[in-house]
């Protein structure tokens, strides 16, 4: 039950709102900052994890502009920080015109690549017509979650990095997953089965939360029926990506994840304001309103030790920026769900080195590990050209197909798969589609990946 309409057992009274209207034609929707549908209603922190506080449905168009024929419905859910206190966080959960042949529709939660501190770039703000998001790396995934639609399973595209835009904390990102997902199931206005069986599936900085998601789902959520977890170049190590990235044309990364770790942990604060120079520290300020592909541009080459009255290693070295580092990085808990881990041997983001470790640690710890290790393709290329890859290795798991006992680290790479190319022309005429705002009928990526 909605409880935007319902008073709690517990007697606080629920500050509801009604169903969404459609904007006036060319009104632009309410950044999450400042829209009051973000804020949760008084006594929200007496619900349970997963419960749905307020609905509402929202119409979606890519890059803000071309209007799609999608039945979309956000949702504000009570869900949990990295601190176990009571948060809220949306959802948007899309839910496709024609279904699969399975009998219970399946769910995919799609964590998009957030990577920013600016509620601009949340999926539920950047994904809906009228947005103004230029640079919103949501944006663009849209066509890979419009490729699961066409799968014809429901898609959930949390907010993963929760109201404050928490880009990088640990632990969080898979609460506001996996509540998420629980809020998709409970909700009777969009209708999905309690049964129905999960996938995760995100890239870079999405599959950074969907690993945290499988790494929390078995002691977190262990009543959701996720059955696999595709995580694709999930960072793995975020001080080591730190100090690869700095100072080159992808600083901008780092620098944001910085900006928002400082808002989280006060004595990584501490540490910012006693060495960062004034105009570091006013940087650091301004990213939290850029974009992802906006703070690229601005800090490409930049060296973050440049704004630093110390050394960089030296501040790196420190016991308080080490003990941030070491919080962060994956491999806290063995993923429950089998994991489908995707990484390029010549990333230049994302060190294969540091997925190598990350694999050895789940597979140590007994998790099964599908480890696909391409070696030709790059970070950005390899995410769509893995699509076929994906969605068959999930739909294997939608149809509880065994899993294979084949986990080789180093992989046929997808652009010498023929199927990777009859692929890329689906996902064409999926894109043609989308482009066009025409609904996106049933055409199973999945099909064409044997």
């Amino acid at each position: 039950m909605d409880l935007g309409s319902a008073a709690p057992a517990t007697g606080a009274e629920w500050i509801g709102q009604p169903p969404h209207e459609e904007l006036r034609r060319g009104e632009r929707p309410q950044l999450p900052t400042d829209d009051p549908f973000y804020e949760p209603p008084v006594g929200f922190q007496h619900a349970k994890p997963g419960t749905v506080l307020r609905t509402r449905d929202v119409e979606l168009a890519f890059l803000g502009l071309i209007p799609q024929r999608i039945k979309a419905t956000q949702l504000l859910y009570r869900t949990t920080d990295m601190h176990d206190q009571p948060e809220a966080a949306a959802t948007t959960v899309i839910v496709p015109a024609e279904r699969g042949p399975e009998a219970v529709c399946p769910i995919i939660s799609y964590q998009c690549a957030i990577d920013a501190v600016t509620s601009r770039c949340f999926p539920s703000y950047a994904l809906r017509r009228h947005a103004k998001a230029p640079g919103a790396v949501a944006q663009f995934e849209f066509l890979l979650i419009a490729a699961a639609v066409a799968e014809g399973w429901a898609v959930s595209v949390p907010d993963h990095e929760g109201r404050r835009g928490m880009w990088g904390a640990p632990y969080e990102p898979g609460y506001h997953v996996l509540d998420g997902l629980r809020a998709a199931l409970d909700s009777e206005r969009i209708g999905l089965s309690q049964d129905a069986p999960i996938g995760l599936w995100g890239y870079s900085g999405g599959g950074l939360a969907s690993a945290w998601a499988a790494e929390m789902s078995g002691t977190y959520a262990p009543e959701l029926n996720v059955v696999g977890a595709v995580l694709g170049s999930p960072v793995g190590d975020l001080g080591h990506t730190f100090r690869r990235l700095n100072g080159t044309l992808m600083s901008g990364l780092p620098a944001l994840v910085v900006a928002a770790l400082a808002d989280i942990y006060p004595e990584l604060n501490r540490v910012v304001q006693e060495h960062a120079t004034n105009d570091g520290k006013a940087l650091l300020q301004r990213l939290h309103d850029m974009t992802t592909a906006e703070a690229v541009i601005r800090m490409a080459g930049k060296n973050i030790g440049d704004m630093l009255d110390q050394p960089l290693e030296q501040i790196l070295n420190t016991p308080e920026v080490r003990h941030v580092f070491d919080d962060i990085k994956l491999g806290a808990a063995v993923p429950t769900p089998p994991v489908l881990i995707v990484q390029a041997v010549h990333d230049q983001l994302i060190s294969v080195d540091d997925i190598d470790a990350l694999v050895d640690t789940y597979s140590a710890g007994g998790a099964h590990v599908t480890y696909h290790r391409d070696l030709l393709s790059e970070h950005l290329l390899l995410h769509p050209l893995s699509a076929p890859m994906t969605l068959r290795w999930l739909r294997d798991r939608f149809a509880g197909r065994p899993l294979s006992e084949h986990r080789t680290r180093t992989k046929w790479p997808t652009l010498l798969n023929p199927s990777t190319y009859t692929g890329m022309l689906r996902l064409g005429l999926i894109t043609a589609k989308v482009l066009t705002g025409r609904q996106v009928d049933r055409q199973p990526l999945s099909e064409l990946d044997q």
